[in-house]
């Protein structure tokens, strides 16, 4: 029997959407599914949200928990991991302390100095998981999802190569789902091919029977100038391909948007809308235990959208997928620093998840991911050295950062943050 462990299962509304597609499959409809938290509430509300959504879906899955962690990794044979170390607390210090040094961000984590220290308190729990899955599920695939995704997978192959770890992230499917909806042709009917870095790759090729559809694109956009009021539109107007990350994410990748008023005018750039996410998610969890906990039936309609089902599905049953996903870069984007994390297609059956070769990118998109990359590779290496110095070098390095603060407030930024996160850090950077 597949054992699917799921690590943060407390996320409750992604952990109900996740179980949904899975046990929408027919042949995972008896998997057992091994929950964690770490918090006994959330866990217990995950437990009951695990039922309920086999119940009304008619499966028959085994259900476990346990706050050890290391409880539901013996025996797995896919781990879902999905913690987010610090939660809601962790993420208004990362805006908050910025802020007052008049640094502006929109989701930060993923870049930028959240995305840094998002990084910094993920790691040591990113590597324990890594050293229990050694012992308790070698083969084991760990499906990754927590965000900064890029800076994850990238520690990861640089401290357990031989975990088997693919980043996964929809950010490229709905991109074009979008898309196809904007120009008006049918997302079954599309080809499309997209690579780069996670919450900055791009689609190089997206065609309607054999046909590109970028130039309906241009003229959709040519004829509705508000709709031209969007980072991600403006970002391919001036590059030539699409990012396939939301405007919001996209604007604090790069130096030109968030230190400009009227950029942030003219593209409806929304400061600081994590926060107001953040704490919708928490508000939708407290709302999504209440509705359980009363016997409310749970919407359990789904499309099977997200990729770890049907990776879980592909590896189980040997139906041939390629989706898109995070790797470590071993020659498969050949203009980007090999090593770090990259995102391409990738070949999904029994034999698992294979990525393919995508070659060069186009040097202006590769020029932006460089940047990205800079970041990433500098956070990766103050942990892994236990270098200081490289967490504020990593944020000296970041575009949005660099273009609003002086290189001394970017120290005593970094400072600011190691003291607010002191005791989630990994001990030789407190």
């Amino acid at each position: 029997m597949t054992v699917i462990a799921f690590l943060g299962a407390g996320s409750v509304v992604f952990t109900r959407e996740l179980l949904a597609d899975i046990l929408s499959f027919d042949e995972l409809r008896d998997v057992t599914l091994a929950l964690h938290d770490i918090d006994a509430e959330r866990l217990e509300t995950a437990e009951a949200i695990a039922r309920r959504t086999a119940e009304q879906l008619g499966a028959k899955p085994v259900v476990t928990t346990s706050l050890d962690r290391r409880a539901v990794l013996d025996g797995a044979d896919f781990v879902i991991n999905a913690i987010q170390v610090g939660m809601h607390a962790a993420t208004v210090r990362d805006f908050e302390i910025p802020a007052r040094y008049g640094l502006r961000q929109t989701i930060a984590d993923t870049l930028g100095v959240g995305g840094i220290f998002r990084a910094l308190r993920t790691f040591p729990v990113l590597e324990a998981i890594a050293r229990d899955m050694r012992e308790l599920c070698p083969d084991a695939w760990l499906l990754n999802y927590t965000n900064p995704m890029a800076m994850n997978i990238g520690f990861l192959a640089a401290v357990a190569p031989d975990v088997k770890a693919v980043g996964l992230c929809h950010s490229v499917f709905w991109t074009v789902h979008d898309l196809c909806e904007l120009v008006g042709v049918p997302l079954e009917e599309v080809d499309y091919r997209a690579a780069g870095v996670n919450h900055q790759a791009w689609l190089l090729r997206w065609e309607h029977r054999g046909e590109s559809l970028y130039p309906r694109l241009d003229a959709t956009l040519a004829a509705d100038p508000e709709l031209r009021r969007r980072v991600r539109m403006d970002m391919y107007a001036r590059l030539g391909y699409f990012p396939t990350e939301t405007s919001e994410h996209s604007s604090e990748y790069v130096p030109w948007y968030l230190h400009h008023d009227t950029e942030i005018e003219r593209l409806r750039i929304p400061v600081g809308d994590y926060l107001r996410i953040s704490a919708d998610n928490v508000a939708e969890y407290h709302a999504t235990r209440a509705s359980v906990l009363a016997g409310e039936p749970l919407d359990v309609s789904r499309d099977a959208t997200e990729y770890a089902p049907q990776v879980i599905h592909s590896i189980t049953t040997g139906t041939l997928r390629t989706i898109h996903a995070n790797v470590a870069n071993t020659g498969l984007i050949t203009n980007l620093p090999q090593g770090y994390a990259v995102e391409v297609p990738c070949v999904v059956d029994s034999l698992g998840v294979r990525p393919e070769h995508v070659g060069d990118l186009p040097l202006q998109c590769a020029a932006l991911n460089r940047s990205f990359v800079n970041v990433g590779e500098l956070t990766v290496r103050a942990a892994v050295t236990g270098d200081k110095r490289m967490v504020r070098q990593a944020a000296l390095a970041d575009p949005n950062t660099a273009a609003t603060l002086t290189v001394e407030q970017i120290w005593q930024l970094c400072d600011d943050l190691t003291a607010a996160h002191r005791e989630l850090l990994p001990e030789a950077l407190r």
